[in-house]
Protein backbone atom coordinates (compact mmCIF):
# COMPACT_ATOMS: atom_id res chain seq x y z
CA UNK A 1 0.00 0.00 0.00
CA UNK A 2 1.55 3.40 -0.57
CA UNK A 3 1.71 5.84 1.32
CA UNK A 4 1.29 9.00 -0.87
CA UNK A 5 -1.41 11.15 -0.22
CA UNK A 6 -2.79 14.32 -2.29
CA UNK A 7 -4.12 16.09 0.61
CA UNK A 8 -5.82 19.79 -0.11
CA UNK A 9 -7.85 21.73 1.61
CA UNK A 10 -10.92 23.13 -0.87
CA UNK A 11 -13.70 24.95 -0.67
CA UNK A 12 -17.54 23.93 -0.40
CA UNK A 13 -20.45 26.42 -1.38
CA UNK A 14 -23.54 25.89 1.33
CA UNK A 15 -27.17 26.28 1.23
CA UNK A 16 -28.35 29.97 2.20
CA UNK A 17 -27.96 29.93 5.87
CA UNK A 18 -26.74 26.44 6.47
CA UNK A 19 -23.44 26.87 7.16
CA UNK A 20 -23.13 24.83 10.35
CA UNK A 21 -25.89 22.31 9.56
CA UNK A 22 -23.07 21.67 6.97
CA UNK A 23 -20.37 21.40 8.60
CA UNK A 24 -22.10 19.29 10.93
CA UNK A 25 -23.19 16.71 8.51
CA UNK A 26 -19.95 16.52 7.14
CA UNK A 27 -17.74 15.86 10.35
CA UNK A 28 -20.14 13.16 10.80
CA UNK A 29 -19.38 11.80 7.33
CA UNK A 30 -15.75 11.72 8.81
CA UNK A 31 -14.03 15.00 6.99
CA UNK A 32 -11.77 17.13 8.29
CA UNK A 33 -13.49 20.50 7.66
CA UNK A 34 -12.85 24.55 8.73
CA UNK A 35 -16.16 26.79 8.97
CA UNK A 36 -13.81 30.07 10.16
CA UNK A 37 -15.75 32.74 12.93
CA UNK A 38 -15.30 35.73 14.16
CA UNK A 39 -17.03 37.97 16.42
CA UNK A 40 -19.13 40.94 15.76
CA UNK A 41 -21.37 43.17 17.76
CA UNK A 42 -25.13 43.87 16.73
CA UNK A 43 -28.10 46.05 17.92
CA UNK A 44 -31.07 44.00 19.46
CA UNK A 45 -33.79 44.99 21.40
CA UNK A 46 -31.47 48.15 22.32
CA UNK A 47 -28.62 46.51 24.02
CA UNK A 48 -25.28 45.31 22.11
CA UNK A 49 -24.90 41.57 21.66
CA UNK A 50 -21.68 39.83 20.31
CA UNK A 51 -22.58 37.28 18.18
CA UNK A 52 -20.01 34.75 16.08
CA UNK A 53 -21.04 34.61 12.34
CA UNK A 54 -18.99 32.72 9.49
CA UNK A 55 -16.10 34.71 8.64
CA UNK A 56 -16.87 33.85 4.78
CA UNK A 57 -21.28 33.49 4.59
CA UNK A 58 -22.13 30.29 2.87
CA UNK A 59 -18.82 28.80 2.45
CA UNK A 60 -16.23 26.30 4.39
CA UNK A 61 -13.36 24.49 3.98
CA UNK A 62 -12.81 20.82 3.09
CA UNK A 63 -9.61 18.57 3.71
CA UNK A 64 -10.15 15.73 1.06
CA UNK A 65 -7.83 13.51 -0.39
CA UNK A 66 -7.81 13.18 -4.59
CA UNK A 67 -6.63 9.53 -4.68
CA UNK A 68 -8.30 8.17 -1.98
CA UNK A 69 -11.23 10.14 -0.82
CA UNK A 70 -15.11 9.71 -2.19
CA UNK A 71 -15.99 13.01 -2.86
CA UNK A 72 -19.86 12.13 -3.87
CA UNK A 73 -21.32 11.92 -0.81
CA UNK A 74 -20.16 15.57 -0.27
CA UNK A 75 -22.98 16.92 -2.55
CA UNK A 76 -25.49 15.54 -1.63
CA UNK A 77 -24.80 16.57 2.37
CA UNK A 78 -27.99 18.69 3.86
CA UNK A 79 -26.44 21.79 3.55
CA UNK A 80 -23.80 21.92 1.30
CA UNK A 81 -24.71 23.25 -2.56
CA UNK A 82 -21.74 21.97 -4.45
CA UNK A 83 -17.89 22.29 -4.13
CA UNK A 84 -16.43 25.36 -5.96
CA UNK A 85 -14.89 24.57 -9.48
CA UNK A 86 -13.07 26.42 -11.49
CA UNK A 87 -14.18 25.14 -14.76
CA UNK A 88 -14.09 21.38 -14.41
CA UNK A 89 -11.10 21.40 -11.73
CA UNK A 90 -12.35 21.74 -7.88
CA UNK A 91 -10.60 25.20 -6.24
CA UNK A 92 -8.01 24.28 -4.24
CA UNK A 93 -6.88 26.59 -1.32
CA UNK A 94 -3.65 27.08 -0.52
CA UNK A 95 -2.14 25.23 2.50
CA UNK A 96 -1.04 28.43 3.91
CA UNK A 97 -4.35 29.98 3.70
CA UNK A 98 -5.87 27.69 5.64
CA UNK A 99 -3.24 27.65 8.39
CA UNK A 100 -3.29 31.21 8.83
CA UNK A 101 -7.25 31.06 9.25
CA UNK A 102 -6.63 28.01 11.91
CA UNK A 103 -3.96 30.77 13.85
CA UNK A 104 -6.45 33.37 14.03
CA UNK A 105 -8.84 31.55 15.33
CA UNK A 106 -6.83 29.55 18.30
CA UNK A 107 -5.22 32.61 18.93
CA UNK A 108 -6.40 34.64 21.93
CA UNK A 109 -7.07 38.10 21.86
CA UNK A 110 -4.26 39.79 23.98
CA UNK A 111 -6.07 41.98 26.68
CA UNK A 112 -4.78 46.10 25.95
CA UNK A 113 -2.68 47.51 28.84
CA UNK A 114 -2.41 51.17 29.66
CA UNK A 115 0.50 52.55 27.25
CA UNK A 116 -0.43 50.08 24.08
CA UNK A 117 -0.38 51.23 21.03
CA UNK A 118 -4.12 50.74 19.10
CA UNK A 119 -5.52 51.37 15.99
CA UNK A 120 -9.27 53.01 15.93
CA UNK A 121 -11.30 51.84 12.81
CA UNK A 122 -14.58 54.32 12.73
CA UNK A 123 -16.86 53.12 9.54
CA UNK A 124 -14.77 52.98 6.34
CA UNK A 125 -11.64 55.10 7.83
CA UNK A 126 -8.31 53.74 7.30
CA UNK A 127 -7.39 53.72 11.11
CA UNK A 128 -6.84 56.33 14.13
CA UNK A 129 -3.67 56.01 16.31
CA UNK A 130 -4.02 56.50 20.11
CA UNK A 131 -2.83 55.33 22.79
CA UNK A 132 -5.24 52.87 25.00
CA UNK A 133 -5.35 54.55 28.90
CA UNK A 134 -7.74 51.93 30.49
CA UNK A 135 -10.70 50.32 30.24
CA UNK A 136 -13.87 52.22 31.34
CA UNK A 137 -16.92 49.21 31.55
CA UNK A 138 -17.41 45.88 29.25
CA UNK A 139 -18.00 47.97 26.69
CA UNK A 140 -15.98 51.63 26.65
CA UNK A 141 -12.62 52.72 26.81
CA UNK A 142 -10.57 55.77 28.07
CA UNK A 143 -7.81 56.32 24.87
CA UNK A 144 -5.47 58.98 24.24
CA UNK A 145 -6.20 60.51 20.62
CA UNK A 146 -3.55 62.68 18.95
CA UNK A 147 -5.85 64.67 16.29
CA UNK A 148 -4.69 68.17 15.12
CA UNK A 149 -1.30 68.14 16.84
CA UNK A 150 -3.51 68.09 20.35
CA UNK A 151 -3.70 65.64 22.78
CA UNK A 152 -7.55 64.49 23.05
CA UNK A 153 -8.86 61.87 26.03
CA UNK A 154 -11.77 60.37 24.46
CA UNK A 155 -14.14 57.83 25.51
CA UNK A 156 -15.11 55.30 23.01
CA UNK A 157 -16.66 51.61 21.82
CA UNK A 158 -14.19 48.52 22.52
CA UNK A 159 -15.49 47.25 19.20
CA UNK A 160 -13.26 49.62 17.12
CA UNK A 161 -10.41 49.11 18.77
CA UNK A 162 -7.25 46.73 17.99
CA UNK A 163 -3.57 46.56 18.84
CA UNK A 164 -1.33 48.23 16.83
CA UNK A 165 1.59 46.40 14.74
CA UNK A 166 4.82 46.75 16.56
CA UNK A 167 6.08 48.30 13.21
CA UNK A 168 3.42 51.40 13.72
CA UNK A 169 5.19 54.43 15.27
CA UNK A 170 2.70 56.56 16.98
CA UNK A 171 3.30 60.58 16.47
Amino acid sequence: MSSITEKRWYLVQCKPKQDLRALENLRRQGYECLLPLHKIERLRKGKWNILEEPLFPGYLFIELDSLLDNWMPIRSTRGVSQIVRFGAEPASVPEKIIWKLKQESTTPKKELKPGDKIIIKLAETTGFEAVFLAQTGSERVLILLNFLNREIKLRTRTKGCFLAPEHVELN
